[in-house]
């Protein structure tokens, strides 16, 4: 078709600052083009296309996806008619453009007009013909062609703009294959939507997106990198659009699904899109077992590792997966509460990690030999001191106890060698231990952002900043919304005099969480860099917020630093009223008398925190708060003890 017959017109207004440009394929507003993804801008032309009559959602399947296809189209569906409305803004409870009619679909009412046209856009309808979506077939599991033909959503005369479009996919393709040559593209699996009805199963479909991510983070690590779970569940019932998400994950691919749970089954639908022109890539819905629910996952990577290698036109295959047997039932048992615990534990919370205790705990006595399981225990005592306030040595022999069997179970298990080194840094002050185990962990899993963010912070605490950056770096990249390793980005500028930089960065945190306690570093930062009105404004509001032991502490530190000792001796008084209640981290006493440049006291806080195995002493080589004591041969005895003199 030579060009476009004078009966189509070039362009339909449906308001009076709204136009669609049907030779452009766009939708403008007052000129101004309005981001519309793919799929969107095909139901919107099909509603205009069918004005004032309504349109059901199996007219919607059969034209943009046609007969026969295994999609979760009633969501695609949804979320599509929730994008339009978004561009259009309009409102569903009172709709000037997009009708729902309940239950059956959808009604464009509207009035339109049309330019360049002799006749409506009733008349054109009949001469839409039937062509194939892309030059390329769609691919099974296997990798065996499948042809799948569907109406063309544009007007008769826009087979044109079809080629077009098919032209730019080709370039499309051909640039995402310049972009990711000399680098790894980027994957990120969206929160899978649970569509039981039911919020206590969230933890399975959430579950279900964390291994699934794990699962891809292992198939192909050198080729494929994914972004890490903290960052993804951010977009949980998110409205916000696609490559909005893809521009601030860094992605160029984004696996969406949906689970659905009912009694022995799952149902899972899974489709991959890229970022780069919104094209469905690949799509699959599976029925099967629970007890399949492994082999599954497996399968799904594959096939989505091996559509991203076709599309960047890589020739290196990726990795098989070792086929998962079905589950027995004692295994399933174990497997389910092990997802129930992460769910907890992925909190952060002393509450939450005490409820992945007791699933973690449930799963290994429902299956003595499920590693994972003693993986999450092991990092759940690890944390708890951190959380609890509670002295480590509580935890510690659980926490040693459980990443040892889960190692003993399975040496593959990057959580476990993380755990494992978690504690060899924290409580044993092994510091070549640590290191092992970390690098450990990241062997086994590079796309393992946990894995790098505690490696990093284990370097800095040597004074190690060259070799600590990029592995925070990495971090970043892998998990780019986690305020943990923003935070901790932060801390190790702080802990390596850039504290201009370590400002901003906190700033950065605090603007989206304020009361984010890490973060609180910001006030040894203004405290260093003698800005005492910013620090003590920041201690104090903090304090407001968040009255405890450590914010009194900060109180006794920056009022002592700024020179006022009466208000630090008020503040350390209230810290002592405490500590005569229930045990105290003795770190929390020895900063507070470095406030008040009390060397001898402080050093005699120091002593008693060695003796409680204090985690914070690990700072000690590299905080500035302890500048006025690294002269003194007792600190210097202290920070041999610790493992950090010689590094």
């Amino acid at each position: 078709m030579a060009s476009k017959p004078a009966s189509i017109p070039d362009s339909i207004k449906i308001a009076e600052d709204l136009e669609l440009d049907l030779r452009a394929y766009e939708l403008r507003r007052a000129g101004r083009v309005l981001r519309l993804e793919r799929i969107p801008m095909q139901i919107l032309l099909l509603l205009v296309e069918q004005k004032e009559e309504l349109v059901t959602r199996e007219q919607i399947v059969d034209r943009i996806w046609g007969k026969g296809i295994h999609l979760d189209t009633d969501n695609s569906i949804n979320g599509a008619i929730r994008k339009i409305r978004q561009v259009l803004k309009d409102d569903p409870e009172r709709p000037r453009f997009v009708q729902t009619v309940t239950g059956r679909g959808y009604r464009f009412i509207a009035p339109v007009s049309e330019r360049n046209a002799a006749k409506p856009v009733a008349a054109a309808r009949a001469a839409l013909v039937e062509i194939p979506i892309s030059s390329r077939p769609a691919r099974d599991i296997l990798g065996k062609p499948r042809i799948r033909w569907q109406r063309a959503v544009l007007l008769a005369g826009a087979v044109v703009l079809i080629v077009a479009v098919g032209s730019y996919w080709q370039r499309s393709r051909s640039h995402a294959r310049q972009q990711t040559s000399g680098g790894r593209p980027m994957l990120a699996v969206l929160p899978f939507e649970n569509l039981t009805g039911n919020p206590e199963q969230d933890y399975f479909s959430d579950g279900l997106t964390e291994e699934m991510i794990t699962q891809l983070g292992n198939l192909d690590p050198e080729h494929l990198g994914v972004i890490a779970r903290t960052s993804v569940m951010h977009y949980k019932h998110s409205q916000e659009p696609l490559d909005q998400i893809g521009r601030t994950l860094g992605v160029q691919y984004v696996l969406e699904g949906s689970v659905r749970r009912e009694a022995d089954n799952v149902r899972i639908t899974a489709q991959l899109i890229q970022m780069k022109d919104q094209s469905h890539l690949w799509a699959r819905e599976y029925d099967r077992q629970l007890s399949n629910v492994l082999s599954l996952q497996g399968e799904i990577a594959q096939a989505v590792a091996n559509e991203i290698r076709l599309t960047l036109g890589n020739r290196h295959q990726a990795t098989s997966l070792v086929v998962q047997p079905a589950l027995s039932p004692k295994a399933f048992e174990a497997y389910d509460l092990y997802l129930k615990g992460r769910y907890f534990w992925n909190k952060r919370t002393a509450e939450g990690l005490q409820q992945a205790i007791e699933y973690f705990q449930q799963a290994v006595e429902a299956d003595s030999n499920y590693a994972p399981a003693y993986a999450g225990l092991a990092e759940s005592y690890a944390l708890m001191s951190g959380y609890t306030g509670v002295p480590p040595k509580e935890f510690i022999a659980k926490a040693r106890t459980a990443a040892q069997r889960a190692i003993q179970l399975d040496e593959q298990l990057p959580e476990a060698h993380a755990a494992k080194a978690f504690i060899a840094e924290n409580y044993d002050w092994d510091w070549q231990t640590a290191e092992k185990e970390y690098q450990r962990a990241i062997q086994l899993d590079p796309n393992y952002a946990t894995g790098h963010h505690w490696y990093a912070e284990c370097l800095a605490l040597q004074g190690r900043f060259t070799e600590a950056f990029p592995e925070i770096e990495r971090a970043h990249q892998l998990d780019p919304l986690s305020l943990i390793i923003a935070a901790d980005n932060g801390a190790i500028l702080y802990f390596s005099r850039q504290y201009d930089r370590a400002i901003e960065q906190f700033h950065a945190v605090l603007e989206m969480e304020p009361n984010f306690p890490r973060a609180q570093m910001l006030i040894d930062a203004y405290v260093q860099k003698g800005l005492y009105a910013d620090a003590l404004a920041a201690a104090e509001a903090w304090h407001q917020r968040n009255p405890t032991p450590w914010t009194w502490t900060l109180l006794a530190y920056t009022s002592g630093r700024s020179g006022d000792r009466a208000k630090a001796r008020l503040a350390l008084q209230q810290l002592e009223q405490i500590g005569q209640r229930r045990p105290l981290d003795s770190l929390a006493f020895a900063v507070a008398y470095l406030g008040l440049d009390d060397k001898d006291k402080a050093l005699a806080w120091l002593e008693k925190a060695s003796m409680q195995h204090s985690s914070g002493l690990t700072a000690l080589k590299v905080d500035p708060i302890y500048d006025p004591l690294r002269s003194d041969p007792r600190f210097q005895a202290l920070t041999r003890r610790i493992g950090l003199a010689g590094n």
